[in-house]
């Protein structure tokens, strides 16, 4: 079993004949034991001027990710329902607190186990922002799929949910139908893609030159999986990017809701404010509700 074999805590876990799905404290794992399959380039000027812009780094705001990790969040009474969820930041760093850690506490109270992913940051110097990032996220979709019964998981209600940047992972994980960029362990690695999207303020995918259409190469599959879009009005070409995506989905039949706030702007995550968008966790909780996600395993 792999987590037997790679991960020391699971493997005591087992070995006392405890199952993950009773843990009380969340329990983080590394996502490659053996170390991720390639190095980030050492961050430019440009890039730590840049993040240094943000202001003095904190628990809530974590960059300089290089080992990768998830940490589960259980609920006291799961329905089987997962969700791995990624922070926004810009791929600088993550937004531990309002964009990670108070997500997985909320969908704690639907029944939905947390999946909150550390992935590698920053990446702003690489080819692709979003290659490494990606990666981690689907090693994490291929971790939450095959040990599910060990987790008391139901593997084909297996979501994402992204803010910003991470919705912009989410996107690429739900999306992309290309090969793998990384050396494959059969059985982790082919776990297909998520169940679910929930995309809040993400975006990424259109032209850099020319915003009336997507990136070249980029479209949204026959088979992509339902979605939830939420943005701002307020929040630059987002609302635009996620009524193009919205539009993809109803051109091809695939199901979807998208939600435009007039007021908002960007990055609000679960901070609490006067405007009807922070009430988000509803309509989103509605939504996984109808799409019958929140069933009892």
């Amino acid at each position: 079993m792999f987590l037997i074999r790679n991960f020391l805590c699971v493997g005591v876990y087992l070995a006392l004949g405890f199952n993950l799905a009773s843990a009380e404290e969340p329990l983080t794992l590394k996502l490659w034991p053996d170390g991720p399959p390639s190095k980030m380039n050492p961050k430019s000027e440009a890039t730590k001027k840049l993040i240094d812009s943000y202001g003095k780094p904190g628990p809530n705001r974590i960059s300089d990710v290089l080992e990768p990790t998830i940490t589960i969040y259980k609920p006291a009474k799961p329905n089987g329902a997962s969700v791995i969820v990624a922070p926004g930041g810009g791929y600088m760093f993550l937004s531990w607190a309002h964009e990670g850690t108070q997500v997985c506490e909320w969908l704690n109270t639907l029944g939905v186990t947390g999946i909150l992913l550390k992935y590698r940051t920053p990446t702003r110097d690489e080819k692709e922002v979003f290659t490494m990032p990606v990666e981690d996220a689907q090693r994490a979709l291929g971790l939450v799929r095959n040990n599910a019964k060990e987790w008391n998981l139901d593997p084909k209600r297996v979501g994402i949910l992204g803010f910003s940047a991470g919705g912009n992972l989410a996107g690429h994980v739900s999306w992309d139908r290309g090969e793998r960029t990384y050396e494959q362990k059969k059985g982790l690695d082919d776990a297909g893609v998520p169940d679910f999207l929930i995309f809040i303020y993400g975006g990424g995918f259109l032209h850099k030159d020319d915003k009336s259409k997507f990136r070249d190469g980029f479209k949204v599959p026959a088979d992509a999986p339902p979605a939830f879009f939420l943005v701002a009005h307020d929040d630059k070409l987002n609302p635009v990017e996620a009524a193009m995506l919205y539009l993809e989905y109803k051109k091809q039949n695939l199901s979807a809701e998208l939600h435009i706030c007039a007021k908002g702007g960007h990055g609000f995550g679960m901070r609490k404010d006067i405007h009807p968008i922070n009430d988000w966790p509803q309509r989103c909780a509605e939504w996984l509700k109808s799409m019958g996600y929140l069933a009892s395993k």
